[in-house]
């Protein structure tokens, strides 16, 4: 009798040695990565910005995680994919949302540390300062000297950015004063004068405190600082005027007592005053509430129109005719045309002056001219028409593919029962048409919603409306409105701005829930057919 040994074989363990140099490979380079982390995040949360440095901390505890941990194995070569899916992805929906509520735009753009830096580098000459004719100097290693030249006639010194020349060799001097040689050092040509001096006009030439700047071709002054933080005040006193400016952290800004503020201010967080806006202030609602109506209608009207084009090309083309595969080729020009082309050609078409089909249409309705980009129903008219022109090729394309896919058998019975093409149509093609397409309608409709290109650049969402308290157009929808406030208007609102897109963010997740519920009701229908 055999004996069978059911032991199983050993397979022979990796050398320590190995598996060590594997692990203190893996740690140097968590080292590296988590020390260049921690530097970067130090400095952000210095600056005050300190939602970046928050999210420069998740990845490296992310990171730090997979490639530590054995059971994260799989996801190690997915960890730089993971990184810049948080940072390019996430994090700027995050960050949106953050800023929704905050005051962030036109004057409090920076933190509030940053602020400080800003305003303690601006300078002022004082009454007793000091002014100079100056010429400006270079040496053999580039470095530029002042001569200064007091204006009261006495006798002049050579200064660098942060000291002074106690010696040198003087040569003879020139009409003006200015010594015409300096041992080591070279005039600057005035060919050369003006790009040198927009290099040097923030430098700071001479010992602190007595500094000096330039403040023109051949002048200087003795600058000094004019704002200095004081922090058991919290509070930045101007030096040239003796005013104190006290932190308002409600407003964001150094406000005076006289109520005057300095600019910049800082980020500070409103709570949900950009949203209270939205919602509570009746001049703000009037524009977005017609803004919305027209947004969802554009949508709607869009998708309605562009599949029922694409779908009545479909059917016509789906038979058998001469050169039907040419004739598809063709209809599927816009669709291949870039849409930023296609839209600039129908701005052209449409021009009031020379446009075809504005003088075309003028002509047939007895106008002299046709300006459809001043008529608010007129412009909104021809904005579907070349929306419709750009998406009926796509839906003409899906609605082919859908309509090969239902079975001939059910027809050929169809027929049998006596049902006409109407009928087979409304019995049969379109329930079945629905349960393939109908995920693609919600996400046609959910892209017409948030369609920035054709309302930018066909007109701008003009023309504008009348007696509006932020700039509105009449063809303007949600995503051009929020571009208005955040980009192109004088006082750039971001805050404002980001409260809607959250709110247009919602708006769509209700719109895509709901239009989901019906997405059942057409697969029941499909299954009963």
């Amino acid at each position: 009798m055999r004996t069978v040994n059911l032991e199983k074989e050993k397979k022979p363990a990796r050398s320590s040695s190995l598996t060590t140099g594997n692990l203190l490979f893996r740690l140097l380079g968590l080292f590296i990565f988590d020390a260049g982390a921690l530097w970067l995040g130090l400095n952000l949360l210095f600056d005050g910005y300190w939602p970046f440095a928050a999210i420069i901390l998740v990845i490296t505890i992310l990171i730090n995680v997979i490639w530590l941990k054995p059971e994260a194995y799989p996801l190690r070569w997915m960890s730089p994919g993971l990184t810049f899916m948080i940072l390019i992805s996430v994090y700027p929906i995050i960050y949106t949302v953050y800023i929704s509520f905050t005051n962030f735009g036109t004057g409090n753009l920076l933190p509030k540390v940053q602020a400080i830096e800003v305003l303690e580098k601006r300078t002022f000459l004082p009454e007793k300062g000091a002014d100079y004719n100056t010429a400006l100097f270079t040496n053999d290693a580039g470095e530029f000297a002042l001569w200064l030249q007091p204006k009261d006639g006495a006798e002049g010194v050579l200064v660098l950015p942060g000291r002074r020349v106690t010696s040198v060799h003087v040569g003879a001097f020139d009409p003006d004063g200015f010594p015409e040689q300096l041992e080591g050092w070279e005039r600057v040509s005035k060919r050369d004068m003006l790009k040198a001096i927009s290099q040097l006009q923030d430098v700071e030439f001479g010992e602190p405190p007595n500094v000096v700047k330039i403040t023109g071709l051949n002048t200087a002054a003795e600058k000094k600082q004019r704002y200095v933080y004081d922090e058991e005040q919290d509070a930045i006193v101007d030096r040239a005027t003796d005013t104190i400016y006290y932190a308002d952290d409600v407003k964001g800004a150094f406000v005076a007592e006289d109520g005057k503020a300095l600019i910049p201010g800082y980020t500070v967080s409103v709570g949900f005053k950009n949203y209270g806006r939205f919602i509570s202030n009746p001049a703000f609602r009037g524009p977005l509430l017609l803004i919305f109506i027209w947004n969802v209608t554009f949508a709607f009207l869009s998708v309605l129109f562009a599949f029922s084009l694409g779908l009545l090309i479909a059917i016509a083309f789906g038979r058998d005719m001469p050169a039907k595969k040419l004739i598809k080729s063709l209809l599927i020009i816009p669709f291949a045309i870039p849409g930023v082309l296609t839209i600039l050609v129908w701005k052209g078409l449409w021009n009031p002056i020379n446009g075809a089909v504005a003088t075309t249409l003028a002509g047939w309705l007895g106008m002299s001219s046709l300006n459809v980009f001043a008529d608010p129903i007129g412009v909104k008219v021809a904005l579907l028409i070349v929306n419709v022109w750009l998406a009926y090729p796509y839906f003409m394309l899906i609605t082919s593919g859908a309509l090969q896919a239902i079975p001939q058998d059910m027809y050929e019975a169809a027929d049998l029962d006596g049902a006409g093409a109407w009928a087979q149509f409304k019995n049969l093609t379109f329930p079945l048409l629905l349960v393939g397409v109908g995920p693609l309608l919600i996400a046609s409709f959910i892209a017409n919603f948030n369609t920035f290109n054709v309302i930018f650049l066909f007109n701008g969402g003009g023309p504008p409306m009348v007696g509006t308290p932020t700039p509105a157009g009449h063809s303007d929808i949600l995503i051009s409105y929020v571009y208005r406030l955040a980009f192109a208007s004088a006082g750039q609102d971001f805050g404002y701005a980001s409260a809607i897109t959250v709110i247009i963010f919602f708006v769509l997740a209700a719109v895509t829930l709901y239009q989901y519920r019906y997405m059942k009701v057409w697969e029941e229908v499909g299954e009963s057919v």
